[in-house]
């Protein structure tokens, strides 16, 4: 938010959040120079963090990213001279800033410094390192998992680099997309565990997902996200309308393809990467009004229906309603399957062992073989369209298939 709302959205917040969860604010440099300012050069945005609870937050930030890394038993490390210049301190102001040299720092600090050194080389805490000068740079080696830091209040990261990341992808015609290294900075911030879901309300080109996949892809994290956004439309004579994006969803949804793509070709070496996304579109129930208030309706009405479900409704549509239903995961393994020629939605991974949370057959005359091959797979609920039953004898049998090869499943009809 910028200093023209920012006091206001701060006690809404406290309002909200409370203001005991308020854990700062941070400042985003997003500009060089003031332009054509008035009274004060602004160049920068506000970025107000809350927790829901302050007794849990952990924010850090790896202190490290462009750093050589060393592999030592199997583990990787990095050299941390910050923490050897703190501890022996500049032994000799000729030296300047150079680093730590073992010979000239025992010269100047004397016997016991040196004994203090050995015994930290023999415990394998410190370590010597010939160099150029003919003498021993002493180094400390910290696990890159380990080599984080504090949050700092301000963030710099110019907002035209935001553009460029559209441009590297080849998109155009969005305004002011925000960075992503912003919100990179921001989600690794958030997320110390390296999961998580992290939700964008205001996804608009979906940098927040771009950061995810990026990070992710960096720490090898497991981190997912949920994008939200309204389908505004393009402008007419916009280099996006232009390319075929009538509305600025179609932008956020390209650009997710073409960062995951981009993010696994520049790092080979995670393939096993989930850049995968589903989308939904917010809509009305699949089901007619009859189907939740039956009572509201006379019976000669309810006979004459052919069924409660919406005709223009596809499998696709009833499958992820019942799973909002049930409160199954939107992001949960789905297999489609054929059996004995019709197509079964299976969600959840399964195997000998494991079973899956749901199936579900929405096709037409459905009979007793099909339920069967169903019910044999013992999933925790079976989901069937009250019009898919092939005849009276079917339904007769339906519960009785079920108590023979899976009794614990709990079956619906729609």
């Amino acid at each position: 938010i910028d200093d023209n709302e920012q006091a206001n959205l701060k006690k809404l917040c406290d309002e909200i959040f409370g203001e005991t969860n308020f854990v700062g604010e941070l400042i985003h440099q997003r500009a060089k120079g003031g332009g054509q300012a008035k009274y004060i050069v602004k160049g920068h945005d506000y970025i107000l963090v809350y927790s829901r609870n302050i007794t849990n937050v952990s924010l850090t930030r790896k202190k490290i990213i462009q750093q050589k890394t060393y592999e030592i038993n199997g583990e990787t490390y990095i050299k941390n001279d910050d923490v050897i210049r703190k501890q022996f301190g500049k032994y000799d102001k000729s030296l300047g800033d150079r680093r730590c040299f073992y010979e000239e720092l025992i010269k100047y600090k004397g016997e016991e410094k040196k004994k203090e050194i050995d015994k930290l080389i023999e415990r394998g805490e410190l370590f010597l390192e010939p160099n150029q000068y003919g003498m021993h740079t002493i180094c400390q080696y910290v696990k890159v998992d380990e080599a984080s830091s504090k949050l700092y209040s301000i963030i710099k990261v110019l907002s035209e680099e935001g553009k460029k990341n559209l441009e590297n992808l080849n998109l155009v015609g969005f305004s002011y997309p925000k960075p992503t290294e912003l919100l990179r900075q921001l989600v690794e911030a958030g997320t110390s565990k390296k999961d998580g879901v992290v939700l964008d309300f205001f996804s608009g080109s979906a940098t927040t997902a771009h950061a995810v996949m990026q990070l992710n892809a960096e720490d090898g994290g497991n981190r997912k996200f949920i994008m939200v956004q309204l389908p505004e439309l393009t402008d007419e004579k916009s280099e996006a309308c232009k390319a075929g994006y009538k509305n600025i969803c179609e932008i956020g949804k390209e650009r997710i393809r073409r960062a995951g793509k981009k993010i696994k070709e520049e790092n080979p070496n995670t393939q096993n990467l989930d850049i995968g996304f589903r989308v939904f579109k917010l809509d009305s129930s699949n089901m007619k009004d009859t189907y939740y208030k039956p009572a509201d309706y006379s019976m000669d009405l309810l006979d004459s229906l052919d069924e409660n479900i919406k005709p223009d409704r596809k499998p696709e549509d009833l499958l992820f309603q019942v799973m909002l239903d049930l409160g199954l995961m939107l992001d949960s393994h789905i297999e489609e399957k054929t059996i004995n020629g019709k197509k079964v939605f299976i969600v959840g991974e399964y195997n000998d062992v494991l079973k899956p949370d749901l199936v579900c057959c929405f096709d037409a005359k459905v009979d007793d073989k099909t339920v069967t091959e169903i019910a044999k797979l013992e999933p925790r609920f079976a989901v069937f369209r009250d019009s898919s039953i092939e005849k009276d004898s079917v339904a007769v049998n339906f519960d009785q298939i079920f108590e023979t090869y899976s009794p614990s499943t709990t079956r619906k009809v729609l």
